[in-house]
């Protein structure tokens, strides 16, 4: 990487190198270590890294897994396994459980926390498959 675009250190003035460094996020009093990458001050690794997008990215499937941990929500493995179990694509789930024809893809690739009224109704799907029949399709809802 050219150290033109790279950043400086705002406690040495050092310019950054991209590496890795354990980073470790905590909540409600659970935590998670990771290796985050970013921009690392080369002088001293007690520096934090600098993050872009990228970087964010990364780690943030770690953080999620955190919260869906402490909060008692569904990881993303678990909501894919529940639909399949279902017979369900992604549209389909979507449209039927709320949050659009996206929410149960962002939700398996990690992207958002699942909301905790589809973690919650996904469960009792999960336990009683049969109800499935009785979630009214958008459109059919009586007036």
């Amino acid at each position: 990487m050219e150290t033109a675009t790279a950043p400086k250190c705002d406690q040495c003035n050092a310019v950054m190198v991209r590496d890795t460094r354990p980073r470790t996020w905590t909540y409600k009093g659970r935590s998670v270590t990771v290796d985050q990458p970013g921009w690392c001050c080369p002088q001293d690794v007690q520096h934090p890294p600098v993050l872009d997008g990228p970087d964010i990215a990364a780690t943030e499937a770690a953080f999620l897994g955190l919260l869906a941990e402490v909060d008692g929500l569904l990881a993303p493995a678990e909501v894919g396994r529940i639909r399949r179990r279902l017979g369900l694509s992604q549209r389909q789930a979507g449209r039927l459980l709320g949050g659009g024809p996206m929410a149960l893809h962002k939700y398996e690739k990690d992207e958002v926390a699942v909301v905790r009224s589809v973690a919650v109704l996904l469960r009792l799907l999960d336990q009683h498959p049969e109800l499935l029949r009785e979630i009214p399709e958008r459109g059919d809802r009586a007036a």
